[in-house]
This record gives C-alpha cells, sequence and structure tokens, in this order.
C-alpha cells in the first residue's frame, strides 16, 4: 500500500485498510526493534516537530521512531517558534518544507495543522490538536489488537469529557474499524452531534457501532476496554476544573466499573493520569476539593487490566509506522 505523501492529520482521512495497514507496520517495526533489527532507511532525511502544547510521550514518541528510521530532529517548542505570531502559518510552513522532509504539529485548533499541510509540501503529522489526536488512536487500536488477538466486536467505552479530540478520535477510530463505541458521559459532554452521524456511517460499513449514554452501568456493562482521559485538556482555564471535578466524578473509572466490564475487560488512559497525589496538580485539588484522585483510582491504574504503559511505548512504534509509510523509502 503506497501512503507516500500523505499527510496524517485525522483517521477520518484514513480507510479501514490504509489504517490496518499503518497497524501491521507498526507491529513490524516494533518486532524488528525487540530484536535489534535497523530500520534506519531514512538516513539523510529530518523532521521538524512543532510543539505550541508541551508533551513528553508525543515528543519522545517522534525523536526515538526518527531516531531509528535515521532521520534528524529539529524541536520547536511553545516560545521556539515565530508560527502565528511574527510569522503567518502559511509562510512558517513554506520556509519548514524547503528544509526538511516531513512537519509534525502538536497545538491548538485543527485548522492551524491543515493550513501548515496546505502549504508545506511535504508531509504534515498531528501529534494532537483540540479537535483530533490520531497518533494516539494508532497506538490505543495496536494495544487492543495485541491483547485481544482482533478489532472487531470490541466493546470500548469511553468515560468523561467526550467533546474534545480524545472522545472524537476514539469514535472516530472505533467505528472506522468495526469496534462498538460507547461515550458514557453526562449528556452535555457528548460528542457534536454532526460527527456522532458521520461516525455512524462508517460504522454502518465496518459493523461497528455508536452508542451515547449518561448511565454508567449499563454502558460499562460486558467492556472489552474501559478508557479515559484527564477530565481538564491543555489550555484550557483553571476555574474549570471544579465543574469538571463535581459533573464527572460520578464516571471516575473504579474496581466497581471494571468488575461490570468483566473480568476480561482491560483499562487504557492516553496519559498523564491523576490517579494519586505525586503530581503538583494532584495535591492542588485534593487541598481545593478534598479528593484523592480524579478520573481513575490508583487501585485500577496499578491492576493487571491497566495497559497503559504498553500503550504509552506503542505510540513509538506506531508513529514511527505513520512516518515511515508517508515518507516512503
Amino acid at each position: 500500500m503506497n501512503l507516500k505523501g500523505r499527510h496524517f492529520l485525522t483517521l477520518k482521512d484514513y480507510s479501514p485498510e490504509e489504517i490496518g495497514y499503518l497497524l501491521d507496520l507498526a507491529a513490524d517495526l516494533k518486532e524488528k526493534k525487540k530484536k535489534g533489527i535497523p530500520v534506519d532507511s531514512h538516513r539523510g532525511k529530518n523532521v521538524a516537530l512543532i510543539f505550541e502544547k508541551t508533551s513528553t510521550r508525543t515528543r519522545c514518541a517522534f525523536e526515538v521512531a526518527a531516531h531509528d528510521l535515521g532521520m534528524g530532529t529539529t524541536y520547536l517548542e511553545p516560545a521556539g517558534s515565530q508560527i502565528g505570531r511574527k510569522e503567518s502559518i502559511a509562510d512558517t510552513a513554506r520556509v519548514l518544507g524547503r528544509m526538511y522532509e516531513g512537519i509534525e504539529y502538536r497545538g491548538f485548533g485543527q485548522e492551524i495543522v491543515e493550513e501548515l499541510a496546505k502549504h508545506a509540501g511535504v508531509p504534515v503529522w498531528n501529534g494532537l490538536t483540540n479537535q483530533y489526536h490520531p497518533t494516539q488512536m494508532l497506538a490505543d487500536l495496536l494495544t487492543v489488537r495485541e491483547h485481544f488477538g482482533r478489532l472487531k466486536g470490541i466493546k470500548l467505552v469511553y468515560m468523561g469529557d467526550a467533546r474534545y479530540n480524545m472522545g472524537n478520535s476514539l469514535m472516530v477510530a472505533c467505528s472506522k474499524m468495526g469496534l462498538d463505541f460507547v461515550a458514557c458521559a453526562p449528556k452535555e459532554y457528548f460528542p457534536a452531534e454532526e460527527l456522532v452521524e458521520e461516525c455512524r456511517e462508517y460504522a454502518l460499513c465496518s459493523g461497528g457501532s455508536v452508542t451515547l449514554t449518561e448511565d454508567v452501568e449499563q454502558g460499562t456493562r460486558g467492556a472489552d476496554v474501559v478508557y479515559t482521559d484527564v477530565w481538564v485538556s491543555m489550555g484550557e482555564p483553571d476555574h474549570v476544573w471544579e465543574e469538571r471535578i463535581r459533573r464527572l466524578t460520578p464516571y471516575k473509572v473504579t474496581k466497581a466499573v471494571m468488575d461490570n466490564a468483566g473480568p476480561e475487560a482491560i483499562f487504557l488512559h492516553c496519559l498523564p493520569a491523576f490517579h494519586d497525589l505525586k503530581t503538583a496538580i494532584g495535591k492542588e485539588m485534593s487541598a481545593r476539593f478534598g479528593i484523592t484522585d480524579m478520573e481513575v483510582t490508583d487501585e485500577v491504574f496499578q491492576s493487571p487490566c491497566s495497559k497503559v504503559f504498553d500503550e504509552a511505548e506503542n505510540r513509538m512504534h506506531t508513529i514511527k509506522a505513520v512516518m515511515a509509510a508517508t515518507l516512503g523509502d
């Protein structure tokens, strides 16, 4: 399958067959890395990594993946680029496209990464926007496939605020690949109806389904995968913590939730997770609201059903597959 020159902005742009190809390529690259087999066929190439939002996993995954492929990287931190301030996005894209073979962007509006792609002349990869997080989706799908041996027919429940990049992207990924997706959240935190209808059309073709529910017991019953994310996204104002904690505490992933899902169910989280008081924000929220955890209990996070670190590792393998496939030989 030839994906050379393609951008990677959202899984909406990719067919189930193309997504499956990227997962197969990631699995092959993962096996080669475990065996110490070099894959540095992209020597002499360089990629730019634009981070308007900071990250641990995304930055490390892109840098290690690029290094394994033989490429150099330039990391542009939030203060290290003039994008959108002294230089337009279009002009930045034209400049970087003359110097680099590929560009990663992690930041705010989806329109920014799309503008970069329009003008760069080289593949552009979405490392996260407010609307979509496609590289995380490949890691999640690979993790699920590794654990269950399949994707079709898997019931994945996303608990929490389903309006933004993770809820949107999981709904797209699941509906494209034949999984049964459930958004379990307060009604005002459901995904946008337009995207829901679009994903239901994908599901009709794949054999999957899309369900929205406020009922935790019903929504998680018999689930294969229970997924959650931090309740306040990067860049949101501090004052929203109180509202989110109040509205989303009933949707916390607890042992009771996992027991309701079933004995073979796994827990996933794109990280970082607030499951204890060992972070500055965790301590602050504990002092303000008297809580010891937020979106997931430490009991679940540390349990054998938690596959979050397999998932985190798979970010690197799947990102490597995206870069290798879109850059070509």
